[in-house]
């Protein structure tokens, strides 16, 4: 295919690695990890994120709080904290470090193979980003599912539910790591492209050769 090139694969892969990293840094801040809905009271819903909690009622709107103290916290929500500061600090510089790797950005001075190499360390960095967002999301969400089946609870006691960041951080991890696994495929077709071009018999280099002298004739 004709658009399907190393440029356009190391494109594609920072594309999508800054939608991941976006996507996980909004949900890093979302309170929306866990919802609750009582039937007792219908017009109160309770939100939890990672920093804080709110609460939604009709008449008011939502009043959010941060927690009193870290170490208060639940042991999931502690770990979450933790692996979701590191898979935004992994994601950005994964990104800082793809953008001087692309083909087509000039360095003042580039030794040979660095570019391979920042790909190459971008893609690490991508893939470490989207675990250690997968991971705290996938904690939290069986911790919820645990504590939603718990028989020890009474029925009419509210119990939380999954929330809408939940889905987003997942959505954030996979992208992170389908954006590291394509800076991957672009260092293996770049490695391709300079190995073809590299061989005068092969016939990329013939192609190109008869399509030069095409030219030529016109």
């Amino acid at each position: 295919m004709v658009f399907l090139t190393a440029k356009m694969m190391q494109r594609t892969a920072l594309f999508v690695t800054v939608g991941g990293l976006v996507t996980s840094l909004i949900t890093t801040f979302l309170p929306h990890w866990k919802t609750m809905n009582s039937d007792l009271n219908e017009v109160e819903n309770w939100f939890s994120g990672l920093w804080h909690t709110c609460l939604y009622t009709e008449e008011v709107g939502i009043q959010c709080k941060a927690y009193d103290s870290i170490m208060g916290l639940p042991m999931d929500l502690q770990i979450s904290r933790v692996l979701m500061s590191v898979s935004i600090g992994t994601g950005a510089s994964a990104v800082l470090a793809a953008f001087p790797g692309l083909e087509g950005v000039e360095m003042c001075m580039e030794p040979p193979g660095l570019k391979r190499s920042l790909l190459i360390f971008s893609g690490v960095l991508s893939w470490v980003s989207g675990l250690t967002t997968l991971a705290p999301v996938s904690v939290v969400a069986y911790t919820t599912v645990v504590d939603f089946w718990d028989e020890g609870f009474p029925d009419v006691m509210p119990r939380w539910e999954y929330g809408e960041a939940m889905f987003s951080g997942w959505f954030g991890g996979l992208a992170l790591v389908i954006g590291g696994t394509l800076f991957f495929v672009a260092v293996c077709m770049g490695d391709y492209d300079r190995q073809t071009s590299s061989v005068p018999n092969s016939p990329q280099v013939k192609q190109k050769t008869q399509h030069y002298l095409k030219t030529e004739v016109l």
